[in-house]
């Protein structure tokens, strides 16, 4: 029997979760390419639309009036990151809470990079809103990567505790 946190170097798993976070965006932004126009929006529910928006920029539109040298720029970033978290998985593939934050990372960065690479920016459509306040409009893959980094800092906090007290993570 394996320890727990000893990697097994086997990623082939995660790169299938990772594949499936993928296929989900994109399933789920052909849906709404052919249901809404740009600035569309659908009432859902009291703090929910659906809309259809371009974004060239990066998370919450940042960057996305820089007269396009963006679009470039955050496909390399995504492109490095998604390298980088291939070649670490395999130490960490044993590691259940930070492979899944790693690959929801990195099927969220495919994502994206393919609606930058297919339309110069990329396809945002969920709106949440409450009291007249509006949060930016994101994806599915945006919501992958916020749930993987935000099991990482899980796991770091985690991770950290179980080694001041002795115990495996």
């Amino acid at each position: 029997m394996r320890a727990k946190n000893v990697p097994s170097r086997n990623i082939d798993r995660w790169l299938w979760l990772a594949g499936i976070v993928v296929v989900l965006d994109q399933i789920s932004k052909w849906l709404v390419l052919g249901w809404l126009r740009p600035g569309d929006s659908v009432y859902f529910a009291p703090f929910f639309n659906w809309v259809l928006v371009f974004n060239p920029g990066a998370a919450f539109s940042f960057l996305s009036d820089a007269g396009g040298w963006q679009r470039w720029f955050f496909t390399a970033l995504a492109i490095a990151i998604a390298a980088w978290i291939v070649s670490i998985l395999p130490r960490h593939s044993g590691e259940f809470r930070l492979s899944l934050a790693l690959t929801m990372i990195l099927g969220g960065a495919v994502g994206n990079v393919i609606d930058r690479l297919r339309f110069g920016a990329v396809v945002d459509f969920i709106q949440w809103h409450a009291a007249g306040f509006y949060w930016p409009a994101f994806n599915l893959a945006d919501a992958a990567i916020c749930l993987g980094a935000g099991l990482m800092i899980w796991d770091q906090f985690a991770s950290g505790s179980a080694r001041r007290q002795g115990s495996p993570p």
